[in-house]
């Protein structure tokens, strides 16, 4: 395995035992052969308060995007408040526009941490011009596509051949041009999470 991949790895599996999900439903995820966290005190769990389920809810939908940062996912959050409509879907819907997002539901990569490294090495072009920021928000009709070098690269020709995960349907995915479409914003209900999540506790710890 090649280092950054070794990485990558390590960085999934790190967030799901602390989060004691898999939460991107991999079958190799740490988690499925325990319920409990890391450390000897893991199997020790006690009940959560309203602000740790709270907070449990923040840090799956963070973790699951990459483990965005504090800082950039209140700027998500106080964009979803300002929007008009339900503020927890408007959240999965900013956190879906990201570029890396899309590029991960393409199914052209295995993770959202092989779409990041992906488009920060340059691999990437949004309606043909390159891009190597990877939070960059597409909007509906947006085509991403991967330059010529990439198409070689293993790890999206594995990604695209899995059939671990189907493409959403708010995204056109053309794998043998190696390209897809941004469709359209989806509702919460159409985003493929593996596991339960829920925005409207995310909403519930900001608003405390």
């Amino acid at each position: 395995m090649a280092k950054s991949d070794h990485k990558r790895h390590s960085a999934k599996h790190k967030i799901d035992r602390r989060l004691g999900v898999n939460l991107w439903g991999r079958p190799k995820s740490p988690v499925n052969s325990r319920e409990y966290g890391p450390g000897q005190h893991g199997q020790r769990r006690k009940k959560p308060t309203d602000f740790g389920v709270q907070l449990m809810a923040k840090q799956k939908l963070k973790g699951y995007y990459g483990n965005i940062g504090e800082k950039q996912f209140k700027k998500y959050y106080a964009e979803a408040v300002r929007r008009r409509g339900d503020t927890g879907q408007n959240l999965i819907g900013i956190l879906e526009c990201r570029l890396d997002a899309v590029l991960y539901r393409s199914k052209m990569v295995p993770t959202v941490f092989a779409a990041r490294q992906t488009i920060n090495h340059g691999h990437v072009l949004v309606n043909g011009k390159r891009c190597n920021i990877a939070s960059v928000m597409l909007k509906p009709g947006d085509v991403i596509s991967l330059k010529d070098k990439a198409k070689n690269i293993p790890a999206v020709l594995d990604a695209i051949a899995s059939v671990e995960r189907d493409v959403p349907e708010y995204v056109d995915a053309d794998h043998g041009k190696f390209l897809a479409t941004f469709v359209r914003v989806p509702a919460l209900d159409e985003v493929p999470y593996p596991v339960q999540i829920e925005p409207n506790l995310v909403v519930e710890y900001y608003s405390r």
